[in-house]
């Protein structure tokens, strides 16, 4: 939220214009329209808007798969989205869900990518946090409940504490800021909010091994409740250091006892990889594992 002095506003036009230019600087926090907060950026053809533009359809075939981003950039706060991924057979399609800075060798980016299996396989979803155009942080969980059959929630909280990837209301991923550490963090550059569904059967199933079918396709992905709370970037970048922001209160800067039981569950029952522990890739432990995830 913009703080401006309202002692030289002594009427009522004045005072409900410093309550628009407010609004405009916090993002509405209702669930929106596709078009409200987002542009397709990719094959606009394969982008169907549906219930009048409350949900979308997005298509992957041997022609294109397809995107959109936000219209604005955002400099903390939470995205989420409800979204049904690709049923049946989708070895070799990722559907990606992300923010990015998009400034290149030094970009930001937090990541939810759910990864295509083979009918009757587990779903995976890999998340991976970039700082200051450092990567490689990539963790990977299987879900628990078949993701194509019906709509879930996967939001993104991001305040000065910490980022938390969530399923529904399940923790399933926090990276948190240990820049005292010297272990970068994003807190400096807004980022955009993306989805692509796109081919990637020369790593997403089983490390390659299983290629996409197109005599399946096409296939689909579904979007529904667009919900962004954040500070949008419009000039100087005053709301993203209000503390007053819901997303830094203290509630926010750590997990609940209920959400860090789940956030356990998931961590012991449904991690199949940790790049932490991944000696072949990091034969030393890298800095951000022995900080604390």
């Amino acid at each position: 939220m913009t703080y401006t002095s309202t002692r030289f506003c002594n009427n009522i036009a004045c005072t409900l214009f410093l309550l628009m230019f407010v609004a405009l600087t916090v993002a509405n926090a209702k669930p929106a329209a596709f078009l409200q907060d987002f542009h397709i950026t990719w094959s606009d053809s394969h982008i169907k808007q549906l219930d009048g533009g409350r949900a979308i359809q997005l298509t992957l075939d041997q022609n294109s798969g397809c995107g959109f981003a936000s219209k604005s950039k955002y400099l903390f706060g939470r995205v989420s989205m409800k979204i049904k991924l690709i049923p049946g057979d989708s070895a070799g399609t990722v559907t990606a869900f992300y923010m990015n800075s998009n400034t290149d060798q030094i970009r930001d980016e937090l990541d939810f990518e759910f990864l295509g299996n083979r009918s009757g396989q587990p779903y995976t979803v890999q998340t991976n946090v970039f700082a200051n155009g450092k990567g490689d942080r990539e963790q990977r969980v299987n879900l628990w409940f078949d993701p194509a059959a019906d709509f879930h929630t996967y939001s993104i909280l991001w305040n000065h504490q910490h980022v938390v990837f969530y399923v529904d209301e399940t923790p399933i991923r926090v990276y948190k800021n240990n820049e005292e550490k010297g272990i970068p963090f994003p807190k400096a550059q807004p980022m955009g909010v993306y989805s692509t569904l796109w081919e990637a059967d020369d790593w997403a199933t089983r490390g390659g091994l299983e290629k996409i079918d197109w005599n399946k396709a096409p296939f689909y992905a579904y979007y529904k409740d667009f919900d962004i709370e954040g500070c949008i970037i419009l000039g100087p970048a005053t709301c993203a250091s209000n503390p007053s922001n819901w997303w830094e209160g203290v509630t926010y800067q750590h997990l609940d006892s209920v959400s860090a039981r789940r956030y356990k569950w998931v961590r012991v029952n449904h991690m199949v990889y940790d790049y932490c522990t991944d000696w072949n890739r990091n034969p030393v432990i890298p800095p951000k594992c022995l900080a604390g995830i």
